[in-house]
This record gives C-alpha cells, structure tokens and sequence, in this order.
C-alpha cells in the first residue's frame, strides 16, 4: 500500500486553507487510500522566536483538530513530532547530505529571515537547516507520497534529492518521495489580501478565517473580502483574483467548478453570501466534534501516545538502517 506523509505546524491557529487544502482530503481521501501518517510537527515550531507554553497548546489544538476533521486512529497514524526521537537523528545524518547552498536558496528561508531582520531579530541556526528536518519527517517513514499545497512542493524535491543523494553514496536506504496536490483550493488566499496565502502565521486576521472562528465571525470575514473593479462575477485568477478566490472556496466547499459557478452570479455579493454559508456550513461538523474531543482529553492523550508508538515502531528500522550505512558504530 502506498505510504502518505504529512503534518501540520503549531504556529498559529489552523485556517480554513488548512482545511480546505490538506486536513479534509486527509480525512476523505488519504487516510482510506494509503498506509496514512498525520504529525503535528511541533519541532519546527521553534526555529523562530515562541512562547513555549503558547507551542504547547496550538500543539494539542492542531492534534485535537485533525481528529475532529475526520481521521480515524484505526485507519492512520496521528502522532507529535518530538515524540519521535528519530525525526531528530536523522535530521542530523541529512545536515551532513545537504549543502549549505541547498539550505539558503529554500525560499521560505529567504522570507523568514528577511523578515526576522526587518524586525531588528536574530535569525536562528534552525531556521536555515529546518529543510534537513523537514526531509527526516518524511525519509524516516519511507513515504512515497506528500500531499502539500504548491508552497511546500520545494521542500519535498529536498526530501527528494537528499534521498537519492544518500543512496548513491552510502547504499540504498531510503525510498523517494514525490508530492500530491489537490486539483481544487491547494492555496486558498488571504480575504484581504488575495495576492498572499491564508496563512496561520499570518498578522492580518481579518482575512483569515480560523477553524474555530463562530459563524457569525466567519460570515462577517466572507462579507468583507476585497473583491476587483468591476462587477461583473469572473473566475480570472491573474485579473481578478479577489473574485477567483471566493469562487475557490465555495467550488471547494460545496464541489464543482470555480468557471462553472462563476455563471450563477450577477453581483459580489451574493457570491459572498453563498461562499460564507458555504465555509459555515464546511466548518460545522468539524467545531461540533472539537467541543467534544475538548470535553474528554484522556482519548486524545491516548490516541497521540499510541500514535507515537506506532510512529517510532515504523521510521526506526530505516533511521537505524542509515546510521549503520553513514557509517557510525552500532551501539
């Protein structure tokens, strides 16, 4: 069966992009399809400035979350990070594979740094060398594949030629991934700012609708999206991506294609009102069976532990495997 990787970061609340773009198809799709493994990578949360007991909550709320979208313990792996300690080793054997000039022409590091010194910060060592362990994620499982938004393609073509860079040199250890995307909603854009990803991480929370955002607030944030001039409805990504990104969401929320129900609509607002209920209507069962794990956090405990159990009992063999091919003494 077909191995799937992927995880989510607890650096802020997770979005309606989340959703929209990777928890639901992991629900509906992966979980039923593959030999499927969902990670809160909280690891990763630290390569910038954070407040520790701040990690530690959006970690359990991303963990709760996944559940809640739809996957099932019985049929994936949901687990933590750092309660894997081979994502950590291996990060290290990769560190020596990778190069530096890999590690600086990654784009995300490119923002992040810049923005970090545009705030008067240090840039810490972690967030240049946080691609090696982002490609241990996904090596230590032998995965074949990561469903990602176009965003994160350029790490998993890391994880890629870090696998291969290994084999060659030291023998044949890891499988080679390759990314998966969603045809539909694979980056769902910011309501303000429809040039830029509805990010979690992101200041501008007027055009971020969270997943627990109440009704009335995810209505409120739909009604005020920036649209384009004119009036006419027209799904036109480069001329009018206001407009195409609403289309997005409700093609995504309700099926259907974003040029196809672009037809349905004279004016702005009533594709506004139609997305809103839409998204309200998306988020619904997912916030009512968050208020339920809420209320019994035993059974999420429980699902974490024996996901990390699991987890380990999957990526040592192939993280011992490396050590052994690296060439380190076997302890």
């Amino acid at each position: 069966m077909t191995r799937v990787f992927s995880g989510v970061k607890p650096t802020g609340h997770l979005t309606l992009g989340n959703y929209l773009g990777a928890l639901r198809r992991w629900a509906e799709v992966d979980q039923h399809q593959a030999d499927a493994l969902f990670c809160v990578v909280d690891l990763h949360a630290l390569t910038v400035d954070h407040d520790p007991a701040r990690v530690r909550r959006l970690s359990r709320q991303a963990a709760t979350l996944l559940l809640a979208s739809g996957l099932d313990p019985r049929r994936c792996t949901v687990f933590v990070q750092s309660h894997v300690d081979e994502h950590a080793r291996l990060s290290y054997l990769l560190e020596c594979v990778a190069t530096d000039g890999e590690m600086r022409r990654m784009i995300q590091y490119k923002e992040k740094a810049s923005r970090e010194q545009r705030r008067g910060g240090s840039v810490r060592l972690s967030l240049l060398t946080y691609p090696a362990l982002m490609a241990a994620d996904i090596l230590a499982y032998d995965t074949d594949e990561v469903p990602v938004g176009e965003d994160q393609t350029q790490h998993v073509e890391l994880a890629r030629d870090l696998a291969v860079r290994f084999n060659h040199r030291y023998g044949h250890t890891f499988v080679v991934p390759r990314a998966t995307a969603p045809k539909v909603a694979a980056r769902v854009m910011n309501l303000q700012d429809p040039m830029s990803k509805m990010g979690k991480s992101d200041d501008s929370g007027p055009g971020i609708v969270y997943l627990l955002d109440e009704p009335e607030v995810v209505r409120k944030k739909v009604m005020r999206a920036v649209t384009d001039s004119g009036q006419d409805v027209v799904y036109d990504r480069e001329e009018r991506p206001g407009v195409a990104n609403l289309l997005e969401i409700l093609a995504a929320c309700e099926g259907g294609d974003p040029e196809g129900l672009s037809g349905g609509y004279a004016s702005y607002g009533a594709l506004k009102k139609d997305t809103a209920e839409a998204v309200v209507e998306a988020l619904r069962p997912m916030q009512e069976r968050h208020r339920e794990l809420c209320a019994d956090p035993g059974y999420v405990d429980g699902v974490l532990r024996a996901g990390a159990e699991k987890a380990r009992g999957m990526a040592r063999p192939t993280v011992d495997a490396a050590y052994r091919a690296i060439g380190l003494l076997p302890a």
